[in-house]
């Protein structure tokens, strides 16, 4: 499995790099095939200063890479002779240009390197070549006006979104339930009941199943709301996965429940739920929920586990 390309576009940094790379070390070796004793980045460094003497500063902006970089690049030309560095008019820069050793470097590179390299990469991308280097072009353009951590910052795009029960989720329902009950207590009979059949158990008979989206990661979390048949509604098989844990999608999964259900207009709106399930229990109270008795007393038979009884109370949320 190729990660990066299986990543889809929220890689597409990473795989351009990888594709550079790649790249670069078939043109390293076309340029040391050609006899040059300098490798392919070097070769913006050598075309900027083609005839002209350049600072530091105007190379940043020919090139368009940091500072540290275009002075490493051109400290290791220099090292081989083909940049010279010479006192500029404004005594406090310096001016850049090519040695007569530089400018024998770009002429042969010219001639022996980038056709070569040219003609490769036309027969890599064929047709398309022209109008991938213009999309490249825009690109890059659009980056350098926006960069991408504000464009993130712009986007609408909500990161968890509530979504309703169909037949298609009936598996995503049973597979996130059974797998936190599982891992701290079994199933029970009234589990398996409501997890195999979640619409005549639940749907059927004037419930609601909501489940929570995260972007990138699909359904990661789910609840149920289900009438009890005496006017209560009970909040009831609600859990997320443990790969989703830190998003807080079990918070906005219970708030998108508590506004369900407070539209349903049953009343007790409670939960049965066990002391182990501490996270759990902390949720609830944190958004409305009170610990009561008489629920306990009222409905507290119904599953083997239950401990902790709690009622939904409309003036605590917030």
């Amino acid at each position: 499995m190729d990660v990066v390309r299986e990543g889809g576009i929220g890689f597409l940094g990473s795989r351009l790099k990888r594709l550079g790379e790649r790249m670069q070390a078939g043109a390293a070796r076309i340029t040391s095939d050609a006899g040059l004793p300098v490798q392919p980045m070097h070769m913006a460094f050598l075309a900027a200063l083609d005839g002209d003497a350049r600072t530091v500063g105007q190379l940043v902006e020919a090139i368009g890479i940091s500072q540290p970089g275009v002075t490493r690049g051109i400290g290791q030309l220099a090292d081989l002779g083909l940049v010279r560095s010479e006192q500029g008019e404004d005594q406090r820069q310096r001016t850049l240009s090519l040695t007569p050793a530089g400018a024998a470097v770009l002429a042969r590179a010219r001639v022996h390197v980038w056709p070569r390299v040219e003609d490769a990469v036309r027969t890599l991308l064929g047709e398309g070549a022209d109008t991938f280097m213009t999309q490249l072009t825009a690109l890059e353009s659009a980056l350098a006006a926006t960069p991408l951590d504000m464009l993130a910052a712009q986007s609408g795009a909500p990161a968890l979104t509530i979504r309703d029960y169909s037949d298609d989720l009936a598996g995503d329902f049973a597979d996130i339930n059974v797998e936190w009950i599982s891992a701290m207590f079994h199933l029970e009979a009234a589990d398996r009941a409501v997890l195999d059949h979640p619409r005549e158990q639940i749907i059927d008979a004037g419930g609601t199943i909501l489940f929570v989206e995260a972007r990138g990661l699909g359904i990661v979390g789910t609840g149920a709301l289900r009438p009890s048949g005496d006017g209560g509604l009970e909040l009831t098989k609600m859990g997320v996965r443990a790969s989703a844990r830190g998003l807080k999608a079990g918070e906005f999964l219970l708030a998108a429940l508590i506004e369900r259900a407070q539209a349903m207009g049953h009343d007790p709106f409670y939960l049965l739920t066990n002391a182990r399930c501490a996270a759990a229990v902390h949720l609830y109270e944190k958004l409305g929920f009170q610990h009561d008795a008489g629920i306990m007393a009222r409905y507290g038979a119904r599953y083997e586990r239950s401990d902790v009884a709690m009622r939904y109370r409309a003036g605590l949320l917030g």
